[in-house]
């Protein structure tokens, strides 16, 4: 007795639920017509009716259930098919494993016979790049990130006020004096005149730039280089800007910086056993009869690291405390360290937010080209960064710069 497969049984099933439906639709018209005609239908009529409608669900189920195992049984025929052509694929070491003359060879390799295996080149291609070979064997991994060298701190712009402008110069005016003579007067008198006198200041707009060039090849398959380059390039533009920014000397094009305008360091006291803290305190003194309190003081970090080691007589630390956990803050003002080598030995303390202001004219930007000089021809770019501010130091008198005073002997140090 022969065996339906499952697409017959399938087939058989479809056909019987066509015909049962056919016959549920000539049936069903026929009692639709007999309800019209008498207004209800006969106990027969519903029967015959209900038991073909139960026929077509039992039908529908099992060809439902049947479409189900085909489409089981043809994803298994799938699986079987692509599994029996990952087993052709071998990986070069399999094949020469499998190849035929390899055991006569080895038994032969006394006599110091050697023998050649020929492996397809699309055969070792498809096993490099099969599922049991690790990753890397066709190329190492790529890190993306580019180990940059460290770069110093910068801090004075984040000090100073920062505004504005569209013109190539700063014009303001400067009040140099006030001579009060308001005083008590009697009725019918001249009244005393005080004078007031100005200074009017103009301050010119600076461009700090660099450029550098680069194969556009590079930039082109490294995107992240390209935005090390950004980075680096800026870096660069705002190291310059601070250092014109503290010390520019005001000559051609330089920036008339903070520190060349400041006040000289000149204490009103003297203190016994004088100290680098006590020049800091002095330092703020000035500031304060200069009407111009300090927000601030800029010291070197070995400075500031010799502050903070200082000692009493008995080996208690006066300033830092190794546990700790505030930031830099001497006599109750924040104190910002720098690697600038020019400070080393040096203090800067005054009111930085009232006593100066940056005026932007064109923010830091990186500009690429590739018409500069010979770039077309050689395939290079040129890649310049480039900014524009002004300076102007409107109270000088509102930074006092000076000389620490070595640490004397003896002091726990």
């Amino acid at each position: 007795m022969s065996t339906m497969t499952n697409e017959q049984l399938f087939e058989k099933v479809t056909a019987a639920l066509n015909t049962a439906t056919a016959t549920f639709d000539s049936r069903a018209e026929a009692a639709l017509a007999e309800a019209k005609k008498s207004g209800a239908l006969s106990a027969e009529t519903k029967e015959v009716v209900d038991k073909a409608l139960t026929e077509i669900n039992a039908l529908s189920l099992a060809q439902a259930k049947l479409k189900e195992q085909l489409e089981q049984t043809e994803q298994n025929v799938v699986r079987a098919q692509k599994g029996s052509e990952r087993e052709k694929i071998k990986t070069p070491g399999a094949q020469v494993v499998a190849f035929d003359g390899l055991k006569d060879f080895a038994s032969r390799v006394s006599g110091n016979e050697r023998t050649r295996i020929s492996i397809p080149v699309r055969d070792v291609r498809a096993a490099l790049t099969s599922v049991d070979v690790p990753a890397g064997v066709i190329e190492p991994d790529r890190d993306p990130n580019i180990s940059a060298l460290p770069k110093r701190r910068l801090f004075v712009r984040d000090l100073l006020s920062v505004g504005r402008t569209k013109a190539p110069a700063i014009f303001w005016v400067q009040q140099t004096g006030f001579t009060n003579n308001a005083a008590v007067v009697a009725e019918n008198t001249k009244k005393p005149e005080s004078t007031i006198s100005y200074e009017p200041k103009t301050t010119a707009v600076t461009t700090i730039a660099h450029l550098f060039k680069a194969s556009k090849q590079v930039l082109d398959d490294f995107t992240q280089l390209a935005s090390d380059i950004d980075s680096e390039m800026l870096y660069g533009l705002k190291y310059a800007e601070e250092e014109e920014l503290l010390f520019g000397d005001g000559t051609g094009v330089h920036l008339k910086g903070i520190v060349p305008q400041a006040s000289a360091y000149a204490p009103a006291f003297e203190v016994n056993a004088q100290t680098p803290i006590d020049d800091i305190r002095l330092a703020m003194l000035q500031a304060q009869l200069a009407r111009l309190p300090a927000s601030g003081t800029v010291l070197h970090y070995t400075d500031w690291a010799r502050i903070e080691l200082t000692k009493d007589a008995m080996g208690r630390y006066i300033v830092a405390n190794p546990l700790g956990l505030l930031g830099p803050v001497l006599w109750a003002l924040p104190v910002v360290p720098t690697e600038i080598a020019a400070m080393v030995g040096k203090f800067l303390t005054g009111g930085f937010k009232g006593g100066a202001q940056i005026y932007d004219r064109e923010d830091a930007n990186v500009v690429i080209a590739t018409e500069n000089n010979d770039d077309f021809e050689k395939n290079m770019i040129t890649i310049r960064c480039e900014e524009r501010l002004a300076l102007a130091v409107k109270r000088p008198e509102a930074f006092i710069y000076g000389t620490l005073t070595p640490p004397a002997a003896g002091n726990g140090q």
